[in-house]
């Protein structure tokens, strides 16, 4: 019996408030309006961004289903939509791409106007939400939801991949792997023969060193407290690992007596104001590159010798990996499906949907590198 047009029951894992584990609840998610489309989530990533959101770094309002990293299949569609259709295996993307605003129609940059990350209204597009639990609206995530068993979301912010494609796999696709390889390869242009320092090594830290190696880098610093992540980083292509906890110097000053000048690429992937003016110091005082990939907490600032950009560094952010999500996720797919990347040592659990705590308290304790939710 088909579930087009009607409002479909099924189990979502909401949060109430901050600093909570999540509950999971029934909830009423309701048909597509013209171009949404309602999409089964087969399999989804727990990211640290989603974390940042339970823990209160990331402002959001309650009660709200968050996820952002996922993979499915839709399930209906509104009226309008013309770029998927029921059926279609498809990623949902925490960063649309409307291909009409000035970003969309510029070469420079990928986060689209229509992006739900700067106003985090926690509302579709048209300003009202799709769920409700217990009588109560409850908010959207950047526009994605994806920790339930269905969600909407927006034709722009949905991108249609190969039927053939593991859904468990590469649902990182629709954010950690991205993230992180792009970084490298599409923000900072990382050259073949340069050298490169990775703050944090999580699943997008991992990610960025796996886009270094990729652009040729010649060296590969990985650079992360947890010194348990270090044989994945060098099986991934890093060429030193670093545990700032080792040395009593600043780690930007160990950074630049290992490299002379400092190196050509920075990235920090953690999310710490500290670590990111530290990375910033850590790049050639004249030409380096520094990317902050890491989402920054709410509320705080940061500080620095303005000196270290006087001289010629370059700080920049990276935002999905720089890609313009509808066009770049499908390739991106396809390049996994050609082998052009792997994806499975970034995935370090399985779990069901159901054990989505269990999930968070892997991450929180720094046990997994990527937790993958499957419905």
């Amino acid at each position: 019996m088909s579930t087009a047009g009607k409002v479909i029951k099924c189990k979502a894992a909401v949060l109430w408030e901050p600093k909570k584990p999540f509950s999971i609840e029934e909830v009423e998610v309701d048909p597509p309006k013209a171009h949404e489309v309602r999409i089964k989530i087969l399999a989804t990533g727990i990211c640290r961004s989603d974390d940042h959101v339970v823990s209160g770094a990331l402002i959001m309002p309650f009660p709200i289903i968050i996820g952002h990293e996922a993979a499915g299949v839709v399930e209906s569609v509104g009226e309008g939509v013309t770029s998927v259709k029921p059926g279609d295996k498809v990623i949902p993307l925490f960063v649309p791409q409307c291909g009409e605003c000035s970003t969309c129609l510029s070469t420079k940059g990928n986060l689209c106007c229509k992006n739900d990350i700067s106003s985090a209204s926690g509302f579709m597009p048209d300003g009202t939400t799709r769920f409700t639990c217990k009588g109560k609206a409850v908010h959207h995530f950047v526009g994605t939801s994806t920790f339930t068993e269905y969600t909407v979301v927006h034709e722009t912010a949905v991108a249609k991949i190969a039927a053939a494609a593991p859904l468990e796999k590469v649902c990182l696709v629709g954010c950690g792997f991205s993230t992180g390889y792009g970084a490298a390869v599409q923000t900072a242009k990382v050259e073949r023969g340069s050298t490169c320092a990775v703050f944090g090594l999580g699943g997008v830290g991992l990610s960025v060193v796996m886009g270094c190696k990729a652009a040729g880098a010649s060296r590969i610093i990985a650079v992360d407290i947890n010194k348990d992540k270090f044989a994945k980083a060098k099986e991934l292509g890093a060429t030193d690992c670093v545990n700032p906890k080792d040395f009593t110097k600043p780690i930007h000053e160990v950074l630049m007596e290992m490299t002379g000048l400092g190196v050509d690429y920075s990235f920090e992937v953690i999310g710490h104001t500290e670590t990111m003016a530290a990375a910033l110091a850590s790049v050639h005082y004249n030409y380096g590159v520094s990317v902050i990939v890491g989402v920054p907490p709410a509320a705080e600032k940061i500080s620095f010798d303005p000196m270290l950009l006087f001289s010629g560094r370059t700080w920049k952010g990276s935002v999905f990996g720089g890609w313009k999500s509808k066009d770049a996720v499908p390739k991106l797919v396809a390049d996994f499906m050609e082998k052009k990347f792997v994806l499975d040592p970034l995935i370090t659990h399985t779990l069901p949907f159901l054990k989505i705590n269990e999930g968070f308290e892997l991450l929180r304790t720094g046990k997994s590198i990527r937790s993958v939710l499957v419905f």
